[in-house]
């Protein structure tokens, strides 16, 4: 008995180190299949101009624009708008001096529901490319040899979109908020960005955004032949997304921040549905036969 049980011993100790080191060499083929996208990504500037447009637009410029109009004009009355606010958003804003009132409403609440544009928008640009991209660069093939489960290969091409997406909406929110301070600082006299909401936007809802038009666009992708055939099938989705995103963000701006961290959950959930869905029946045969 006390053989059986020592071989039995030795048998799990062997096996431990081998599972660690499979485990490891499953993450260094998606870590490299991460770095190879986005590598090409980088190099592409079909792909980075537009990606980049879109978030200078809405993070840099309309809140420069907007600073400088409080801070060289007269104060402009928003009492009216602000009685149509829920109190839990309206009162911090009323207790505020006229030109504040302004600043604060528009880029600490109302440009909230346009930045969930930036991770949805980025997001799917690149997962557009995830699959269609490898087939019409004719890279397809060797990406289908690669030693990796097919699970930890559709993983990484989520991964390769994820993460720009989310990069460039934690660097957006950085310049849009020291871009919206320090325009305002002639009327502010102090930093009013980040409010509590935008921290819940920026950490919990943007991320499930960029997840949701990934669990989207990767499937599409997978089905396409070509990236411009994968973008003009997954606009007719993504474009919806778009439209609900901004609808619940608008809603997300007007409530407290519990109902704003499960407005995020639900979004969590819905992505990680359908990234789990698309997980699944991802096959190589499947891709490999749309080629």
């Amino acid at each position: 008995m006390t053989s059986i049980a020592t071989s039995a011993t030795g048998g799990t100790s062997l096996a431990a180190p081998q599972e660690r080191s499979a485990r490891r060499a499953r993450f260094d083929a998606m870590r490299a299949v991460v770095a190879k996208d986005l590598t090409a990504v980088r190099r592409s500037k079909a792909v980075v101009l537009p990606m980049l447009f879109v978030p200078v637009l809405l993070l840099v410029v309309l809140p420069f624009v907007i600073g400088f109009i409080a801070a060289h004009s007269p104060a402009v009355e928003v009492t009216d708008f602000l009685t149509r606010l829920p109190a839990g958003v309206a009162e911090p804003i009323t207790g505020l001096a006229a030109r504040e009132q302004m600043v604060v409403l528009v880029n600490g609440y109302l440009l909230a529901p346009l930045f969930l544009i930036v991770p949805l928008m980025i997001s799917a640009v690149l997962a557009a490319d995830a699959f269609a991209g490898e087939k019409e660069r004719k890279t397809l093939e060797s990406l289908l040899h690669l030693p990796m489960p097919d699970r930890d290969l559709f993983l990484a091409k989520l991964a390769s979109a994820f993460i720009p997406a989310l990069a460039v909406s934690w660097i957006g929110f950085v310049c849009f908020a020291t871009v919206a301070n320090a325009v305002s600082w002639p009327v502010m006299h102090r930093l009013f960005l980040p409010t509590k909401l935008w921290m819940v936007m920026i950490v919990w809802v943007a991320p499930a955004v960029a997840a949701l038009g990934l669990g989207v666009m990767v499937r599409v992708s997978a089905r396409a032949r070509t990236a411009q055939e994968a973008n003009q099938l997954g606009g007719a989705v993504i474009l919806p997304l778009i439209f609900l995103a901004m609808g619940q963000a608008t809603g997300l701006l007007l409530v407290d921040l519990p109902v704003a961290i499960g407005i995020g959950a639900l979004v969590w959930l819905l992505a990680i549905w359908l990234i789990a869905r698309g997980a699944k029946k991802f096959t190589r045969d499947a891709l490999a036969a749309k080629v």
